[in-house]
């Protein structure tokens, strides 16, 4: 039971692994995507509805359609909140390095922590309270550093990932109410939903130019849609049910150093002394609110 045990936990971390790494590399595909980040984010949720609704009627895991009535507000709520967090981090991207971008992204969980003793009743511990304040210190840091190192572009990007942090940090918090439906199922009720409120947005901002996407630019528009979001959300949803809530955190911090490994060495981004030392700020002491003790 025990050996298992152990090889379920090892292909549990693998999986987790994996689809970091993968989540990490999501900023270096879409620089090659030529349409507008509400269309990029439209494609994004089709596809993956798509390869994840044909995965779930391989394996008869029907949709369980009797509780998804109870959570329709709020999985609809959800899948609006996913779709605009997806349009700011992919606008994240074009404004400013993919390493910054995706550093202020990662201030989510710090606005997670803040907000939950105000949606749940729990007390925020001094520990919470001296990461959310040094967390934030490192956020300054690296606004701060934008508006001397890029000037107006990098703020705008910092924003940009802020604004995405806020509307990811309301997926996780609208997901916490959603009792019902949940794993693989709820991802792809979120992804309709974040369809049904993109398809308006695109049409009344520009339209769709699919045809006007060079090879390169559709094949990395495949990938972003299923790769990074069909194939690794399964992953990743996958590995949470058979990982520790700790263990999972911590894995889920090779994204932002796989993104900042590539905005680095492969795209030639560069970063300042004071954004480094907040990125790490922001990091370290959301890894440390997250691990027990």
């Amino acid at each position: 039971m025990n050996t298992q045990q152990n090889r379920g936990n090892h292909r549990a971390q693998a999986m987790l692994i994996l689809s970091m790494a993968i989540f990490g590399t999501l900023g270096l595909f879409t620089r090659n995507i030529e349409v507008s980040s509400g269309e990029l984010a439209l494609y994004r949720a089709v596809l993956a509805a798509l390869l994840i609704l044909i995965y779930l009627t391989i394996t008869r895991q029907p949709i369980p359609f009797s509780s998804i009535k109870k959570e329709t507000p709020l999985l609809l709520a959800s899948g609006v909140a996913m779709g605009i967090n997806w349009i700011l981090l992919f606008e994240a991207y074009r404004y400013t390095t993919i390493s910054v971008a995706t550093l202020s992204y990662y201030f989510a969980p710090v606005i997670v922590t803040a907000a939950c003793p105000f949606l749940f009743h729990e007390r925020l511990t001094k520990k919470q309270l001296v990461c959310f304040c040094m967390s934030t210190i490192g956020l300054f840091m690296i606004i701060g550093a934008g508006t001397g190192a890029g000037g107006s572009q990098d703020l705008m990007g910092i924003f940009c990932g802020l604004g995405a942090a806020v509307f990811y940090a309301a997926v996780i918090l609208l997901n916490k109410f959603i009792k019902n439906v949940t794993g693989i199922h709820r991802t792809l009720l979120q992804f309709f939903a974040a369809i049904l409120i993109l398809i308006p947005y695109v049409a009344f901002t520009g339209g769709t130019h699919l045809a006007a996407l060079s090879s390169i630019g559709l094949i990395c528009l495949l990938i972003v849609g299923l790769i990074h979001t069909g194939v690794t959300y399964c992953l990743y949803f996958s590995a949470l049910k058979d990982l520790p809530g700790q263990e999972a955190a911590i894995l889920s911090y090779i994204d932002p150093l796989v993104a900042a490994l590539i905005s680095v060495t492969l795209l030639g981004e560069t970063m300042t002394i004071l954004q480094i030392v907040g990125g790490t700020f922001i990091l370290g002491f959301t890894l440390w609110n997250e691990m027990d003790g």
